[in-house]
């Protein structure tokens, strides 16, 4: 009897920590359906707008590893609950949120819960369960955070039609607080007691350094490359950078174990927690912008069509695990890069105004191609380093992989916006100037600002302009993923760890 109510027990554990996994992926990709809807009622420029989405991806990234920290030193349990409540009582903020300026604040809160309740809780379901158990619990964990991805963007755009965007937040709301319900009657406290304090230089080291990067990416498009704010802000993160670097090798039990680097296994597989970020993340927010405020699809429509980027995450993940028992997991991972780079390149051929179908072949591709590497890529984590340190190399990666999609949205974002600009200057009547202003608003879907510029343009021109500078963007992000599959092949191809590397 005690048996079976300790299993249920752990069932429950796992249910808890499936469903805070599932609100990362839900408070990703549906905000991103609801862009247009947000922009039409609160307004806000295009900087405040990309901060909707950048907020959340800055938080979440910035603090992972911090998250991990304290969680290891506080408690677990403690952590967890902590980071599910800040998630939803800041979810059922920006369901009221008032202003423009209040939804980018508040996601930044969200994303900071976010990462409290994820790190803390997959540390806590490794307490929970031993051996073929536990690789099972986390595989449901990667089935959970996938079924977000695939369905969220339909779900999203379902409530954004029926009862509008503040829905949305609610219902993240609803998940958590579930989670959290859950949690506190089922999960143990755990620690480790060997914990040291939080290195706070480092972690405010680290978080300014991305927040400065992240900001100075966002605002050049508008300030210029080449101006004093843009200057001032990707120097600072410069600076702050190798600031973080200089502490992390002072300190006796780092933050992030800088030693790590000198293993080319673990160097590749960083690059391979990051290319995802560029060949696809990205995508979860640029193409529902696209469709519904470009080519006009509803927030529904938008929604299924993004079914197709995703529906491939739930089953081919698992399929290239069981692969990976036969052929060298470098070749799956390269062989899905590359074939997320044709689907990135077929897509570029399918120009703003052409039917739905022609979309559905190059996405399923692109979503098919990713799906290989990203089932490789938390095992790989750790099992390029010595398994004493594999705790450490799992959190660096994790936070790799979650601050390279933040740092990849600012990226692309300012080349899609200067791509916008070039298009936009090569229309009749068009100067240079009003091409600068309206390119911005443009990139972010708002098409009848952009219009209201630029007299002389009418909504089929700008469309093409769009469609020529999006063309331009995904050419660079199909390069991007053929060089990281060509390195990954490279790195990977180094003989797995050994003995820890003397420090």
């Amino acid at each position: 009897m005690t048996s079976v109510s300790s299993q249920k027990r752990r069932l429950l554990v796992l249910a808890a920590i499936c469903l805070a996994a599932l609100c990362m992926p839900l408070s990703f990709t549906g905000p991103a359906i609801a862009m247009v809807a947000i922009a039409l009622d609160l307004h806000g420029s295009p900087l405040a707008l990309a901060w909707i989405s950048n907020a959340f991806m800055l938080s979440f990234g910035g603090c992972l590893m911090a998250a991990g920290a304290l969680a290891d030193r506080y408690g677990r349990k403690r952590l967890f609950l902590l980071g599910l409540a800040v998630f939803s009582v800041a979810a059922v903020a920006l369901a009221c949120a008032p202003t423009i300026e209040a939804l980018g604040m508040l996601r930044a809160v969200q994303g900071l819960g976010c990462a409290l309740a994820l790190s803390s809780g997959l540390a806590a379901l490794a307490q929970e369960f031993d051996g073929a158990a536990r690789a099972r619990a986390f595989s449901l964990i990667g089935t959970a955070f996938g079924a977000g991805l695939a369905f969220g963007p339909i779900v999203a755009g379902s409530l954004v039609a029926s009862l509008g965007w503040r829905s949305l937040f609610a219902l993240t709301a609803l998940v958590g607080l579930v989670a959290l319900i859950v949690g506190a009657r089922t999960l143990r406290e755990s620690r480790d007691r060997q914990a040291a304090a939080l290195d706070w230089a480092g972690a405010l080291g680290f978080t300014g350094a991305l927040s400065l990067l992240t900001y100075g990416l966002l605002q050049a498009p508008h300030s210029g490359w080449t101006s004093l704010a843009s200057c001032a802000l990707l120097g600072g993160a410069a600076l702050l950078l190798a600031a973080f670097v200089a502490i992390e090798k002072r300190q006796p039990r780092p933050m992030l174990d800088l030693s790590l680097f000198r293993l080319p296994a673990f160097a590749g597989v960083q690059l391979l927690a990051a290319a995802p970020a560029f060949s696809y993340v990205v995508l979860l927010v640029l193409l529902p912008v696209r469709l519904i405020g470009i080519e006009g699809y509803s927030a529904t429509k938008a929604g299924a069509m993004m079914l197709a980027l995703s529906a491939p995450m739930l089953v081919l993940p698992m399929l290239a695990g069981l692969a990976a028992q036969r052929l060298p997991a470098a070749h799956i991972c390269g062989a899905g890069l590359l074939a997320t780079s044709a689907g990135l390149l077929w897509l570029s051929h399918c120009a703003p105004g052409l039917p739905a179908t022609t979309l559905l072949g190059p996405l399923l591709l692109i979503g098919a191609g990713i799906s290989l590497p990203w089932g490789l890529m938390d095992g790989l984590a750790v099992s390029v380093v010595p398994v004493e340190r594999a705790g450490m190399a799992a959190g660096i990666f994790n936070t790799t992989r979650v601050a390279g999609e933040g740092i990849a949205l600012a990226i692309v974002a300012a080349l899609l916006a200067s791509f916008t600009a070039a298009a936009l200057r090569k229309l009749p009547g068009v100067n240079a100037q009003e091409a600068a202003l309206a390119a911005p608003l443009l990139a972010i879907g708002e098409l009848r600002q952009a219009g209201a510029l630029l007299a002389h343009a009418s909504a089929q021109e700008l469309a093409q302009a769009y469609g020529l500078a999006f063309r331009h963007l995904l050419q660079v992000l199909a390069a991007i993923s053929t060089a990281s599959a060509l390195l990954i092949l490279v790195f990977l191809r180094q003989p797995a760890a050994g003995p820890a590397p003397a420090r």
